[in-house]
This record gives structure tokens, sequence and C-alpha cells, in this order.
């Protein structure tokens, strides 16, 4: 079941509509690296802490958090929002239909 995404406090982390990225962004004062790449089966994204990795390829689905855990030491957690519909993200979408958000912080159980 997909969960709710509030959009209050979220920031907006920009991606290119291409099938493999990987940029660089400051998310709750930490410098951490975000890796997106498409797949036949999905969009699949990365998340390092300087180089240690949060998560690793993990299937993106719109509005799912992406990390949800505590244990995995995150500052806050991740989701995709499709701004046209309810389908989950892909690349060629990136620029315009489907936004990644950070929200620090509370999401993360």
């Amino acid at each position: 079941m997909r969960n709710p995404v509030a959009f209050s406090g979220g920031v907006q982390i920009p991606l290119s509509s291409l099938p493999a990225q990987s940029l660089r962004v400051s998310l709750s004062g930490q410098s951490m690296r975000v890796d997106v790449q498409q797949r036949e089966s999905g969009l699949y994204l990365s998340l390092y802490c300087a180089s240690t990795p949060i998560i690793l390829n993990r299937l993106c689905r719109d509005r799912t958090w992406l990390i949800r855990e505590t244990y995995l030491d995150a500052p806050g957690d991740l989701t995709f929002i499709d701004l046209i519909g309810q389908s989950d993200p892909d690349y060629t979408g990136l620029t315009d239909r489907f936004m990644l958000i950070y929200v620090a912080g509370h999401h993360v159980r």
C-alpha cells in the first residue's frame, strides 16, 4: 500500500531526463549522493552519505517512501511524486512529470 505524501517542508531534488545519473546534494546539512538508474523493471535509486551507502538500488514507486527505517542513519526520507497521475516514475518524465522530494526527519520510523 502506498503512503500519502505531505508536501510541507519538502525539498525538490532536481533530476534530468537521463536513464542514468548521479548528483550531489545537501540534505539536512549532510552531503549526499543520489544515483538514479532506469532498468527494464523500473527506476531505481541509491543514496550515499559521503561514501557510505544508505540505500542501494531501491525500486522507486509513486508516493512511496524510499528509506523508511531509522537504522539506516538517514536524516530524512525521499519519495517520487507523479504530478499528473499515479504512475511509477520513469526517467523520461524526471524534468516535468515526476518530482523527487526529500523530507527531513519525521518520515523515517
